[in-house]
């Protein structure tokens, strides 16, 4: 019988058989984390400077999330990324998101490229829906040239 790999798979990261919720002083690859590690007053501090920041990343991302431009999973991603680097249970779920972003991209690669075609484009319409119900509730904006809001207002629901 062929072996499998699990899409749940952990050996994408360091062995991490302990259950500390904070990596300890051999998990961690950089001189400069180690020495803030040895004291232990500079190393709650900065426990609490990388959770403040990471926990700000994450809180940011859903309230980011709806606006045009990166944001929500990038952000989502990035107050992982920096909770991980103190916190082990941030690595854990950093390392879930990483398996499960390969797992669709793989999937999403061996797609014929009609199909990606077809979803690149159900996805610029819903881009373009999202725009209009965004314009439709809030209104067109002044600050747009004259020619786009006079086009932005022959749009239905947009006048």
């Amino acid at each position: 019988m062929a072996e499998q790999t699990s899409p749940d798979r952990t050996d994408l990261s360091p062995d991490r058989t302990d259950d500390n919720i904070t990596l300890d002083a051999q998990d961690d690859r950089w001189e400069w984390r180690r020495k803030i590690r040895a004291n232990p007053r500079k190393h709650l501090i900065y426990r609490i400077g990388v959770g403040v920041v990471g926990g700000l990343l994450v809180i940011a991302a859903p309230l980011t999330g709806w606006l045009p431009g990166p944001g929500g999973i990038p952000l989502l991603i990035a107050g992982l990324a920096v909770l991980s680097t103190e916190f082990e249970w941030a690595q854990r779920v950093l390392l879930r998101v990483k398996v499960w972003v390969h797992v669709l991209t793989t999937w999403t690669g061996k797609q014929p490229a009609w199909l990606k075609a077809l979803g690149t484009l159900a996805l610029f319409l819903c881009v373009l829906v999202a725009i209009w119900l965004y314009l439709a509730v809030l209104g067109v904006p002044g600050w747009l040239p004259d020619s786009w809001e006079s086009f932005l207002h022959k749009l239905p629901l947009l006048k």
